[in-house]
Parts: C-alpha cells; structure tokens; sequence
C-alpha cells in the first residue's frame, strides 16, 4: 500500500469538518433543545477528535511528507499502518463518546491511541537519523514527539485516579492541565514550528538563530506547565520560574520572528491571503504568549481560571486560530492539495469563521468579570459556528490532488 499524500491530506480535512459539525451541534443544543443527545458528550467527542484526528493525524502526515521529501533512502509506505490505527482509534472515539460519554470503550481506545503514538514516535525518531543534523527541523520534530510522550503522563494519572476512584479535585485538574499543556504547547507546537522551518532557505545566520530559539523554547516547555497550575497555591520560589517560564517564551518568540522575517516575506509575497494569515497566526501568538505572562498576575489568574468563557477563548485561541490555521496553510502553500478558487473561498470564510469566534468570546470574558450577560451571545456563536462549518465544507467539497 503506498503512502498518497494527496489521500491522507483529504481524510484529514474530513475529520476537521466533523470537528466543526459536533461545535456546531454544540452551539445548537445551547440555544435550542435537542434532548437526544447529551451535551457533555458532544463536547468530549469533539474534543478528542480534534486532537488525536484532526491535529495529531495531520501532524502525523505532514511529517512523514517532510521525511519523504528531505531523505531518498525513506520508505513512507511503512506508515500507513499507523495512520489507519490512528484513524480507527479516533472514529471509535467520536461516535463512542457520543452515544455513551466515557465508558470502557472510549477510555481504552483513548488509551489505544497513546499507545499508536508512541509506535509513530518510534519509527519516526529511527528515520530521523536518516537526514542531517543541521536541518532546521530535525530537532524541533524530536522535541514535539518528546512532549507527545511527556503528555500521555497526565492520562494515565487520571486513568489510575479513576481506576482507584481516588480523585482529588487539585490533583484531577492538574493532570488534565498537564496532559493539555504538553499537548499545545509541547506536541502540537514545535511539530508546526518544525514543519514551518522546513520551508526556509537556511544560511549560517538562520542555523545559529533557529538552535538558539529552539533551546530557548524547550528550556521553558516544562516549567511552562506551572502557568496552568496558578490557582493551587505554589510556593514563592516556584511562581518566580513560572513568571520566568512566561518571559523566556516570550523572548524565545521575538528571536523567532526575527529570524524568519525576511525569509518569510520574500516566499509568501506572490499570496496576500497566505500572507496575511500567517500575519494573523504570529499576532495570535503574541497575544497568547502574553495571556500566559498576564496570568502570572494574582487577580488576573484568578479571573481566567475562574471564568469558563475565558478558558474556552483560550483553548480555542490556540488550537483554531494558530495550530487549525497554521495546518491549512501549510497545506496549500505547499500544494499538497491544489487550491481552485472554491478552496480559496472556503479557506478565507473558515479564517474570517475563527477569529469572529475569538472576537465574541473574548468580549464574552471581559463581560462575564463583571458578571455581565450579554444578550444574544449564544445565538451569535451559533452562527459563527455555522460559517466555521461552511467553511472546512467548501475546503472539503471542492479540494482536488495535484497532478
């Protein structure tokens, strides 16, 4: 069986418009009644295919195409068997995370699909020994499969804590927290950024540069994790590495943007959309690295944690506007599918679809520390939700290989 970029690439926008059709669902059920269907069940469902057939799937096949690309000695084709696993695991856990919230089939296929990671991991490392160690990416791709790893730490802790039925509400958020951080910021961060860098011409200038961002970046993954634990109260000395964490991310970033600048200018100058996506993809970068330095703020954390609008801003913040966007764009600017005038339409509404949502949101989160309700809000979001839908709908209803 051959390894198809272009059929890989299709089936991974598949399972994003599934993405959108259960936050769709979501939306709908808060506004209007739709009793058959619980709403905590949608929200697992969407959450878990999300990450592990949305984000982790194309990760998964965007890299194993950088290795195809780079290395003449590679065979792809042995990854086929991992992303069928992956695939299966993921629609076992939509459906039966939706018909039966957590059960034993939907927590041992969640379990199932670390377990998949783990061999992608394991084959990918191998034939990361195949191309040099000066790539830009080389290290970026080893560091994110190290944190995929890290990640699963945090479920396997709420598995034991399940299992024991010992749960301890500090404990069971800290492990969710952690499983999330390493996620975001871990995994699905420097595999983008591994794959960004891919597409820069590299000099002496931007070796040295990429090496000192990279360290910069790993060195503050880990304490990094503090900054989602801000609301247990944490000795002194342990809240000034999280305040340092917040700041070497930020510094870190600034370097980066330096860096890629000029490179990025002169590849994507032939494209205003691409080129103002990625223009929005870095500010929403910012505004996330200084959400995170904010938080540090005793009054403020408090405020964020403790308000679910915020959180849901957040999480939303990172993994459409910067992780989903990111994804897309890579994806045609590299032509792995070829974009008609359809396909650029839908990428354009699905783009305007996500930071309308983050637009809303946010303001939903200012309002709420006020304890203000706005009217209509949910009914706004529904419809966002539907041109989000529309969207990804249009991407995957008139996308076409290249020949």
């Amino acid at each position: 069986m051959n390894f198809r970029i272009s059929n890989w690439i299709k089936f991974s926008l598949l399972n994003l418009l599934l993405v959108a059709i259960l936050g769709l669902l979501m939306r709908y059920k808060i506004v209007f009644e739709l009793p058959f269907i619980h709403q905590k069940n949608i929200q697992h469902s969407h959450s878990h295919f999300a990450f592990s057939g949305w984000v982790t799937q194309t990760l998964f096949v965007l890299m194993v195409h950088f290795l195809s690309k780079i290395s003449v000695d590679f065979d792809s084709n042995k990854y086929n068997k991992v992303l069928i696993a992956n695939l299966v695991c993921s629609y076992i856990m939509l459906f039966s995370f939706i018909f039966n919230g957590y059960n034993f089939i939907s927590i041992a296929f969640s379990t199932l699909s670390l377990f998949v990671s783990f061999w992608f991991a394991y084959l990918f490392l191998k034939d990361l020994k195949l191309i040099k160690k000066s790539t830009l990416s080389k290290d970026w791709f080893k560091a994110s499969l190290f944190f995929n790893i890290i990640s699963s730490f945090g479920t396997f802790a709420l598995a034991f804590m399940m299992a024991t039925k010992n749960i301890q509400q500090d404990y069971y958020l800290s492990s969710i927290y952690f499983y999330l951080h390493f996620q975001y910021n871990g995994w699905f961060w420097f595999a983008c950024i591994g794959l960004f860098v891919s597409q820069l011409v590299p000099d002496l200038q931007l070796e040295k540069a990429n090496r000192t961002t990279f360290n910069w970046f790993f060195i503050s993954c880990i304490p990094a994790f503090l900054l989602s634990i801000l609301w247990i109260k944490l000795p002194f000395w342990v809240y000034l590495i999280a305040i340092f964490a917040a700041i070497l991310q930020i510094v870190a970033f600034i370097k980066f943007y330096k860096i890629i600048v000029n490179s990025f200018n002169s590849k994507f100058s032939h494209s205003s959309l691409f080129k103002y996506i990625y223009v929005s993809i870095l500010l929403c970068v910012f505004i996330k690295l200084f959400l995170q330095l904010g938080s540090t703020v005793p009054l403020i954390g408090k405020l964020a944690f403790g308000f679910r609008p915020i959180v849901i801003a957040y999480l939303h913040l990172v993994l459409l506007a910067i992780i989903s966007s990111f994804l897309l764009v890579y994806i045609y600017t590299n032509k792995l599918l070829v974009l008609n005038r359809f396909t650029r339409n839908g990428l354009a509404i699905f783009i305007i679809g996500i930071f309308l949502n983050e637009f809303v949101l946010a303001i939903q989160g200012i309002t709420s520390f006020n304890y203000i309700i706005l009217p209509y809000v949910n009914e706004v979001l529904l419809c966002i939700a539907f041109i989000l839908f529309i969207g990804i709908l249009a991407i995957v209803s008139f996308n076409r290989k290249e020949k």
